[in-house]
């Protein structure tokens, strides 16, 4: 049995799907019932925040795909009761992660990271470049104004479609063996600017979509009136900046090697999504 955490979000819906498809025994876990990922998979309800609902889920399971928002106590608690039930191998979704890091959601990755190493359970590591979903966010305002503000500059992003990032993950899970202690690199296969995402955006709308540069202050306080919540504003902030220096200027080919698909183009993803955007 293949537990897959955060059921409802973008890699753990894709996980529990393709899981799904290929009638692997799954357990999708969701905080909202209402949220369930697709009929023909097991959902069960639970809290990051309730430990005895985490037992509950994880009874009878070899396996925990964990995709969270990265809270640090949230996912330390999957893996404690992942080490109570007997869980076998934890396939963790994550990020860039370092302690001293000034974006808060690396800190985070890199005490969850350090607690999983420790747990003694099997792991594998995907460490995701940038999602390509994320440009999702950016449809209100460039349907409204005709274009979207942005402080990454001219900085490049190996960015992914978190399509490819649960394939993969999907893949180390149903056979873990050959996966264990490794950490994955994942991105799509180009550097992206948000200059080439405007002018994709661009193409597949027919009309001029403006890439607008801003400061990661200004940027901010952009989010800030938007009704971001202030940790969030912050945290996306520095990751833009940190964008501009170069910071996400990387590419591997470690979604094709462990799941034998190259990974989604910046197009394809635009074109499958074109509709948010009109």
């Amino acid at each position: 049995m293949i537990l897959v955490t955060g059921a409802s979000g973008k890699v753990g819906s894709e996980a529990a799907r393709l899981l799904g498809a290929e009638q692997q025994p799954t357990r999708a876990l969701v905080r909202d019932a209402s949220r369930a990922p697709l009929a023909g998979v097991e959902t069960v309800t639970g809290d990051f925040d309730r430990p005895d609902t985490l037992d509950a889920a994880m009874r009878g399971v070899e396996t925990v795909i964990l995709v969270s928002p990265a809270v640090p106590a949230q996912e330390i608690a999957v893996i404690a009761g992942a080490v109570r039930q007997g869980v076998q191998h934890i396939v963790k979704i994550t990020s860039k992660a370092s302690a001293d890091s000034p974006v808060e959601r690396r800190r985070g990755q890199a005490q969850i990271e350090e607690y999983l190493l420790a747990a003694g359970v099997s792991y594998t590591l995907l460490r995701a470049n940038a999602y390509m979903q994320n440009i999702l966010a950016l449809a209100p305002m460039i349907k409204q104004s005709g274009g979207f503000v942005m402080s990454a500059g001219d900085g490049q992003v190996g960015m992914i479609d978190a399509r490819d990032v649960a394939a993969t993950a999907v893949k180390v899970a149903v056979s873990p063996e050959a996966h264990v202690g490794r950490t994955y690199w994942l991105t799509g296969p180009d550097l992206i600017t948000y200059d080439d995402v405007a002018k994709e955006l661009s193409d597949a709308l027919g009309r001029t979509v403006e890439y607008r540069r801003t400061t990661p202050a200004e940027h901010r306080a952009a989010m800030l009136q938007a009704g971001v919540p202030e940790s969030v504003a912050t945290s996306n902030a520095q990751a833009f900046g940190l964008i501009a220096e170069g910071d996400a200027a990387w590419l591997s080919g470690e979604v094709a090697s462990v799941t034998g698909t190259a990974p989604r183009p910046l197009r394809t993803f635009i074109a499958d999504h074109v509709a948010a955007f009109t």
